[in-house]
């Protein structure tokens, strides 16, 4: 069993910057596949970004692919996405999955375990 807590949403600016942090307790990150998603009000969940943390491979949605970089901290099991030159269509709030496996690493269905949620909300 995984437990994940996020941190770090809040309100900023558009052109400002964030860093998410994604904490797991319970096992170690460790063969594990762990996402960012986020989830605007009325719409989908939606793939942000996703790091092999075995194979150190990442992968980003075009809508960040440029702003965004996942990142981790082996010593503290934490994983982090550095969001910059936010914009007002990032607010949502974001998630963290982890999973085993890299297969369809973009597909929320495929991850297990999942944070709480942490609110960004970008002002234009």
């Amino acid at each position: 069993q995984v437990q994940l807590v996020e941190s770090g949403g809040q309100l900023v600016q558009a052109g400002g910057s964030l860093r998410l942090s994604c904490a797991a307790s319970g096992r170690t990150f460790s063969s594990y596949t762990v996402g960012w998603f986020r989830q605007a009000p009325g719409e989908e969940r939606e793939f942000v970004a996703a790091f092999s943390w075995s194979g150190g491979s990442t992968y980003y949605a075009d809508s960040v692919k440029g702003r965004f970089t996942i990142s981790r901290d082996n010593a503290k099991n934490t994983v982090y996405l550095q969001m910059n030159s936010l914009k007002p269509e990032d607010t949502a709030v974001y998630y963290c999955a982890a999973r085993v496996g890299w297969s369809d690493y973009a597909s929320k269905n495929k991850y297990i375990y999942w944070g709480q949620g942490t609110q960004v909300t970008v002002s234009s």
